[in-house]
């Protein structure tokens, strides 16, 4: 076995290979690769003897959980009904165009961010909103959104010195 699945194998060791334990295994797998790659999942699948067809099914139903790697800083931005109506829409787009994202790009080409257009953020008397890794900002414009990438771009300059 490679080096690279021993992460997996020692996770579903610990689940002692459960299949009814799925969610869980991919919670850990996840938690040690950053995202669930396609070749992890089929040997997880391969491991507790089920088909791929449900490790990726339930991968791809629950948003909790990425099939592609994401950046170091998640930014989530609310695009639900009150954040829209009071201009999330201005925010994501400052935070594409900082990013230099392509369409259908959420993370940055240095994998320092990803960008995540959410429903609901449950803070609608903030709105609009955006949450920083764990962090929440309420009631954002796209000045104070560029100010905050600048930030975070500032410190992991200082941290990378």
């Amino acid at each position: 076995m490679s080096d690279r699945f021993a992460p997996a194998a020692k996770i579903l060791q610990d689940y002692g290979n459960d299949s009814a334990r799925l969610i869980p295994i991919l919670q850990k797998v996840q938690d040690a690769y950053g995202f669930l790659p396609e070749d992890i999942m089929r040997f997880i699948a391969n491991e507790l003897k089920i088909s791929p067809a449900r490790v990726f099914g339930v991968a791809t139903f629950f948003a909790h959980f990425s099939t592609t790697p994401k950046g170091k800083h998640i930014i989530k931005v609310c695009n639900g009904t009150a954040c829209h109506v009071k201009g999330s829409a201005s925010a994501i787009n400052i935070v594409r165009e900082k990013l230099k994202l392509k369409e259908g790009q959420d993370t940055s080409a240095d994998g320092m961010f990803t960008l995540e257009c959410v429903s609901c953020l449950g803070a609608c008397g903030l709105a609009p909103v955006m949450v920083m890794d764990e962090t929440v900002h309420g009631q954002i414009t796209p000045a104070k959104v560029a100010q905050i990438i600048d930030e975070v771009v500032a410190q992991e300059a200082a941290n990378a010195k």
